[in-house]
C-alpha cells in the first residue's frame, strides 16, 4: 500500500493499531509494562523484516529463526503398504455408469465445493483411463491407517499433461490422496509419501520431489523457513505439470472432504454430498 502512494502512517495505523483496538489485544502498542513484542524493518516502503523480538528476546534475524527446536518423539500413525500400478487399474464394469456416462469430480479453483458432471469415459483394454485432451485425470484415495485397497475416481480441471502429485494433507481424515495422468506416476507419488510416512510429493518426467511431513503426516520438525522454501519449490513443480490452479496441493487437500458438496472421493469410494451416501 505504501509503495502505491498510501500514507505510511495510515497504513501502519490500519495494520498495527486498529487490530489491537478492535480485538482488545494486550500487546503491540509498546506502552510501559507491555511485553516487548516488535519487529525491526529495513525501511518504511518494503517493510522487509530484519529482526523479530518476543518478550524482549530476538527470535528471528534476517529470515532465520533463532528459536531452539524442541526434539520430541513424533506422533504418526502410518500403516499403509507400498502400492503397485496394477492396483490402480479401474475396470469399467466396477465404476458407476449411467446411460454410458460416468460421474466425474469437477474441481473449482479456490473453492471447496465441487461439481458432479457426467462424461463419456475413455476406455483401454476394459479399463477406464485418463484423458488429457478433455482434462480428465485419475484421483486416488488410499487409507494410511490400515491395509485397504485404494479408492479410485476421475477428476477434471487439474490440467496436468504429465506426472502426478500426492499428499497426506487431505481433510478431514488425512488419508493419502493423489491425482495424476498415468498409473506409474501416481504410484511413484504415493509410494514416495509412504516411504517418508507423510508429506507432499510431485512427479514429473525426470524427477520426484518430496516434502516430508513426519508429524502425523501433516507437520514438520524442520526449520519453518526451510519448509516454506521446499514447499515453494514443489508447488511450482506441480504447476509446471500444466495446471492453471492457483494451488494444486491446496485444491487436492479438499477433494476428500465429504461434508462439502457435491462429489468427493473417500477411502471407500465416490461420495454424493447431496444425498450423503456412497455411489
Amino acid at each position: 500500500a505504501v509503495a502505491k502512494g498510501i500514507d505510511k502512517f495510515n497504513v501502519l495505523q490500519a495494520a498495527c493499531i486498529n487490530p489491537i483496538d478492535h480485538y482488545k489485544l494486550p500487546t503491540g502498542k509498546m506502552k510501559v509494562g507491555d511485553p516487548a513484542n516488535f519487529i525491526v524493518v529495513h525501511d518504511l516502503i518494503s517493510f522487509k523484516v530484519n529482526a523479530t523480538y518476543i518478550n524482549g528476546l530476538m527470535v528471528a534475524e534476517k529470515g532465520k529463526s533463532l528459536i531452539e527446536n524442541v526434539q520430541e518423539t513424533t506422533i504418526n500413525q502410518f500403516d499403509a503398504a507400498l502400492i503397485t500400478a496394477t492396483q490402480l487399474k479401474m475396470y469399467a464394469k466396477d465404476y458407476p455408469n449411467q446411460n454410458g456416462l460416468i460421474p466425474v469430480i469437477e474441481a473449482i479453483d479456490g473453492q471447496l465445493i465441487t461439481n458432479c458432471i457426467w462424461m463419456s469415459p475413455t476406455e483401454k483394454e476394459n479399463c477406464l483411463v485418463t484423458n488429457t485432451q478433455s482434462d480428465v485425470l485419475k484421483m486416488v484415495v488410499y487409507n494410511r491407517y490400515k491395509l485397504a485397497p485404494p479408492s479410485i475416481a476421475f477428476i477434471k480441471n487439474f490440467g496436468f499433461t504429465h506426472g502426478a502429485i500426492a499428499s497426506t494433507v487431505a481433510h478431514d481424515s488425512h488419508n493419502i490422496i493423489a491425482v495424476g495422468v498415468d498409473d506409474e506416476s501416481i504410484t511413484t507419488a504415493i509410494n514416495s509419501v509412504i516411504q517418508e510416512k507423510g508429506g507432499v510429493s510431485c512427479v514429473n518426467k525426470t524427477e520426484t520431489k518430496i516434502l516430508a511431513l513426519p508429524v502425523a503426516g501433516l507437520m514438520s520438525t524442520a526449520d519453518p523457513y526451510e519448509v516454506a522454501e521446499q514447499y515453494t519449490i514443489i508447488d511450482a513443480m506441480s504447476k509446471a505439470l500444466g495446471s492453471q490452479l492457483g494451488s494444486p496441493f491446496m485444491t487436492l487437500s479438499f477433494m476428500a472432504l465429504l461434508v462439502i458438496p457435491h462429489l468427493k472421493l473417500s477411502d471407500k469410494g465416490l461420495f454424493d454430498g447431496d444425498q450423503f451416501k456412497l455411489f
